[in-house]
């Protein structure tokens, strides 16, 4: 009996941590997919020679990185800083 209620507790601590951990799964997929497509028309536009290009790509081979570490939340705010990087590369910036 008492090995039963010591289980439920930690059962449920790994469901949480389970759910937790593919929170932002979509999202970092997501914010990848479009960061690697701008990121190749800043490239055809000429922008690929920018500092802004640079740390793009950096953030998002980062990204890459932890999206196969199933670090998701880390994933996505790295590939949205990336984006940002890419619009300022655009910008000429």
């Amino acid at each position: 009996m008492r090995l039963q209620w010591l289980c439920l507790p930690l059962m449920a601590v790994m469901l949480v941590g389970c759910a937790a951990k593919t929170n932002h799964r979509s999202s970092c997929a997501q914010q990848l997919e479009a960061a690697w497509q701008e990121l190749d028309l800043a490239k055809a536009e000429g922008f690929a020679g920018t500092v802004s290009y640079s740390k793009a790509l950096t953030l998002i081979t980062g990204a890459k990185t932890q999206q196969q570490f199933e670090a998701y939340a880390g994933c996505t705010r790295k590939a949205e800083k990336a984006r940002f990087y890419i619009r300022e590369s655009r910008a000429g910036r």
